[in-house]
């Protein structure tokens, strides 16, 4: 029997009153994969929170993309960092390919939205937690419901998990809701940031291809 979707941005809405009536600005690690995903995500949450984007994405398979979406994420953050409440900072996570492959063996042929990309979301979305207990973050959370072709209801279940298991807060959101997708491509257009074509493994770089050359 399929679970009844629950409505994560409402509950993000909820949870963002709570926050204007404290008498402090709360801390949020938030994790993200590129520039184009936060980029409506920081904006959105800037003015609630004092955000640390923490970039950690061992599965981009290769070196020289990960270099250049770690360069672009930083360049944003200084972008937003002239207007935004609250300044945000960045932290580079380890980047180690094996750590992707190693949770994702056997399901190399899974396409694309399933079981692999959830063991992907677990193993990027454990390492924030981790980091955010450690650092002494009010919360964490990702940016990768932001994507129309990202599960927000799988990735919000393995939020909760973790926070459960690790005494910290998940900050439950979907943010391609409420037009975030549409904003996201707005602030990439504005602002000239390179917007990739595939998520990042070389399954996902693989399947896209096959996909080009099928329209072709």
């Amino acid at each position: 029997m399929n679970k009844p979707k629950i409505n994560y941005q409402v509950i993000l809405e909820k949870k963002i009153e709570e926050i204007e009536k404290l008498d402090y600005v709360p801390t949020l690690l938030l994790h993200s994969c590129c520039a184009p995903c936060g980029s409506y995500v920081l904006e959105y949450l800037a003015d609630y929170f004092k955000i640390t984007v923490y970039y950690y994405n061992p599965n981009i398979t290769f070196g020289d993309e990960y270099q250049k979406r770690y360069i672009e994420q930083q360049e944003f953050i200084k972008i937003l960092n002239k207007t935004a409440k609250n300044k945000i900072e960045f932290l580079g996570g380890e980047y180690d390919t094996n750590e992707f492959y190693d949770k994702v063996r056997g399901l190399e042929t899974v396409r694309e939205g399933g079981e692999r990309c959830f063991q992907c979301f677990d193993l990027r979305l454990t390492q924030t937690a981790k980091m955010a207990v450690e650092l002494n973050f009010d919360y964490f959370t990702t940016a990768l419901s932001i994507s129309p072709l990202k599960n927000g209801q799988k990735i919000n279940e393995i939020g909760i998990e973790l926070e459960e298991q690790l005494e910290v807060k998940f900050l439950k959101a979907d943010f391609k809701k409420k037009n975030g997708y549409k904003r996201s491509i707005e602030l990439s257009r504005d602002h000239n940031l390179y917007r990739q074509d595939y998520c990042g493994c070389v399954y996902s770089k693989k399947e896209r291809e096959e996909a080009v050359k099928t329209q072709k």
